[in-house]
């Protein structure tokens, strides 16, 4: 399914942001950071979920996409993951990569593969979110856009 979702910019200090993260396990302790940018979407005006970006340049990394637990199985991951997919490349990116344990399946159904930590740049092995935020057990993928 398809959806047109409204698309607003959203704090790294957004309670509902990070009432989101936390419910879904995900790292919260560095939203206020400079260089993040989170959307909150929206189908219809009622909020479905969340995305985040770290843009570097020509590469990226997507991070805290999230689907409000009773919006889930929609199809409001894969859309906002794309509307993030879409960002990354309007901001200058030509390759976006992401961590994840639990939704390897998801992402490489969008077209992300598994990649060696040792051939990512280091810009993207530096943030927080790969140096120490996710488990070492954390995949590492990425894909051209």
């Amino acid at each position: 399914m398809s959806y047109v979702l409204d698309q607003q910019p959203a704090s790294g200090r957004d309670q509902d942001l990070q009432a989101a993260l936390q419910a879904a396990g995900l790292p919260i302790d560095d939203l206020e950071q400079t260089g993040r940018v989170f959307f909150r979407f929206a189908d219809q005006g009622q909020i479905v979920g969340f995305g985040g970006l770290e843009p570097y340049g020509d590469c990226a990394l997507l991070r805290s996409v999230v689907v409000l637990p009773d919006q889930r199985g929609r199809g409001y991951g894969e859309a906002i993951s794309r509307r993030m997919l879409n960002q990354a490349a309007r901001d200058g990116a030509r390759t976006v990569y992401l961590l994840t344990e639990s939704a390897t399946a998801f992402f490489e159904h969008l077209g992300f593969a598994k990649v060696d930590r040792a051939t990512a740049p280091a810009v993207i092995l530096q943030t927080r979110q790969a140096a120490g935020l996710c488990p070492a057990s954390a995949g590492l993928f990425a894909k051209s856009i």
